[in-house]
């Protein structure tokens, strides 16, 4: 059975470690102080020799003129140096062939081209082949020497992701550029929204497919012994990606065009389905599995029922820190009790710091606490009711009816009775160790005459068929002994463990002999 957030069923697209043998290690050293130097040197030249024509294919417009598709002379003057000088780059880097399978479609057959698997910025070479199309940037890039020029010179869409407004306009100015019959120029999309290590294809998302126009599907491979180009959440840095690729004679890569693919009208209409479709064919082609996953807020994440799964659960981690720097196993419990004694007594005001946190684990490292609180939260601080909720859920200490219990008492704070669509995305984030922006449906689903009760979220949530998978599978200790050192931890689904017990009324009960 697979493991919600800690799956089997498919591999993890967002780790990748280039593994070398200790030949293929002094092989790399010998070329790459000769090769990474003089190839870096060339890419830097070409890049600057682009910098002034990307600039001057610009200079002079207005911000109306830059509105609309540059034409004319400086289209035929500038365009073919560019395109000429972005080959010349990757060709230094190492890319001495690219294998084109397939027919590019032209743009009124296909306004979006969309590529995937995205492993790299080396992906960029992509542009290369499709005479290159217009993309989409994040705007904070417009200030990076070079680049920013270059955004300019192709005219990219460009979106900040911190600014909601920005996003409405980006997609105003996409679905004027692709219903545009042909006056914008076709534009490139990695649906993916970030980089993998190529072992699946993760959601797609409904950016390039919003307008409902047929696009085309385009695979990126690299089909090389040493697999070098990939940057990923986790792994192998940007810097040693662009050292072991240059660092070899040579990189393959293939680049196949797919027929072009029209939507349907059901598609049309929902451009999640098309996004899922067109992946599915995508994944196919590939001969790759076609996964939930997604990077959420910096997170890899499956989805399920609207809640977001971490692939790596923050609670999990802190288990195991906790294991490795200074807390005894058999004091988890203890450790826990004080957690949830300060929630109690400041249920409003929980938020931690490192040192406070560190001082109610009574950790000698503070380093330790410091780590999991950046598991857990951005800020300097970090709210204790989440690190209870979610260390306690993963721990075999308690069962998930008395932990529901308590973090339900911990979150309806004005005592109701009853939670709120806010404070049951904050309950389920706790839960989850993972902020939950779209608890809605489970909310429906929950809420009965306008009103969310403890009971009522308990069946849904043992069983409801999709949540019940959360409870079953995510929210389970791998294996209680990893966690008890003394052997006497049980399954999560008993009343009891260690000496702790359930009080009458539900709540956790912990036995202060354990301190």
């Amino acid at each position: 059975m697979e493991r919600l957030g800690r799956p089997s069923r498919y591999p993890h697209p967002f780790i990748h470690e280039v593994k070398l043998s200790r030949a293929q290690r002094i092989r790399g050293i010998i070329l790459g102080s000769v090769l990474f130097p003089l190839r870096v040197a060339l890419a830097a030249l070409f890049f600057l020799i682009m910098w002034p024509l990307a600039w001057l294919r610009v200079a002079g417009l207005t911000k109306e003129e830059r509105s609309r598709p540059i034409e004319g002379w400086r289209r035929r003057l500038f365009h073919p140096l560019v395109l000429y000088l972005s080959r010349a780059v990757f060709l230094s880097l190492g890319f001495l062939w690219v294998r084109v399978k397939g027919r590019r479609a032209d743009l009124k057959e296909a306004p979006v081209l969309v590529v995937a698997p995205h492993s790299s910025f080396l992906d960029m070479i992509v542009l290369c082949q499709t005479e290159l199309a217009t993309v989409v940037s994040r705007s904070e890039n417009t200030s990076l020497p070079v680049i920013g020029a270059l955004l300019e010179f192709n005219q990219s869409v460009l979106v900040s992701r911190k600014d909601p407004e920005s996003r409405r306009k980006a997609v105003a100015e996409l679905t004027e550029r692709l219903t545009s019959g042909g006056y914008w120029p076709q534009m490139l999309m990695f649906p993916e929204g970030t980089t993998t290590n190529g072992s699946a294809l993760i959601k797609f998302k409904p950016g390039a497919f919003l307008v409902g126009v047929p696009v085309q599907p385009v695979l990126l491979r690299y089909p090389n012994e040493l697999d070098t180009v990939r940057w990923t959440y986790k792994g192998t840095a940007w810097y040693e990606a662009l050292w072991h690729t240059t660092s070899q004679l040579y990189t393959n890569m293939t680049i196949e065009f797919l027929p072009v693919y029209v939507p349907s009208q059901e598609e049309k209409n929902d451009p999640n389905l098309y996004a899922d479709n067109v992946q599915k064919l995508m994944a196919k082609a590939l001969r790759l599995p076609a996964t939930d996953y997604v990077m959420e807020g910096g997170v890899p994440v499956s989805k399920l029922g609207g809640l977001s799964l971490a692939l790596e659960p923050p609670a999990r981690e802190t288990l195991s820190l906790l294991r490795q720097h200074g807390l005894e196993p058999q004091h988890l419990d203890a450790a826990l009790h004080r957690m949830m004694d300060r929630c109690k007594t400041e249920p409003q005001g929980s938020k931690v710091s490192a040192e406070e946190l560190g001082a109610i684990l009574r950790l000698r490292d503070i380093q330790t606490a410091r780590d999991i609180c950046g598991l857990f939260s951005k800020d300097e601080r970090v709210d204790l009711r989440q690190v209870f909720v979610s260390v306690s859920a993963l721990s075999g200490l308690v069962s998930f009816r008395s932990l529901l219990h308590t973090a339900f008492s911990l979150y309806d704070t004005e005592g109701r009775g009853s939670l709120s669509a806010e404070e049951l995305s904050d309950l389920m984030g706790a839960l989850l160790g993972l902020p939950q922006n779209n608890t809605s449906e489970l909310y429906q689903q929950a809420s009965s005459q306008g009103r969310l009760t403890e009971e009522h979220l308990l069946r849904t949530l043992t069983t409801h068929p999709t949540y019940q998978r959360v409870v079953n599978q995510y929210l389970q200790p791998e294996e209680a002994s990893a966690l008890m050192a003394d052997g006497k931890a049980v399954n999560n689904n008993r009343n009891t463990l260690n000496g702790n017990t359930l009080s009458s009324n539900g709540s956790v009960s912990y036995d202060k002999k354990s301190e």
